[in-house]
C-alpha cells in the first residue's frame, strides 16, 4: 500500500499534458486578443473590397 502511494506521488506522466494545455491556452488568448484589436480594420478592409466589387 505504501509503495502504491509513493509511486502515485512520484508519477509525472500527466504533467506534460498539462503543460501543453497551458501553452495552447496562452497561444489562443494571444490570437483572440490580436483579432479583437484588428477587428475594426479588417471590417473596413472587407467593406472597401465589397464596395469596389459593386
Amino acid at each position: 500500500m505504501l509503495g502504491t502511494i509513493r509511486r502515485f506521488l512520484w508519477d509525472q506522466s500527466g504533467s506534460t499534458a498539462i503543460e501543453y494545455a497551458l501553452i495552447a491556452a496562452g497561444i489562443s488568448l494571444g490570437i483572440i486578443s490580436t483579432l479583437a484589436a484588428t477587428k475594426d480594420k479588417l471590417i473596413a478592409t472587407f467593406t472597401s473590397a465589397q464596395d469596389g466589387l459593386k
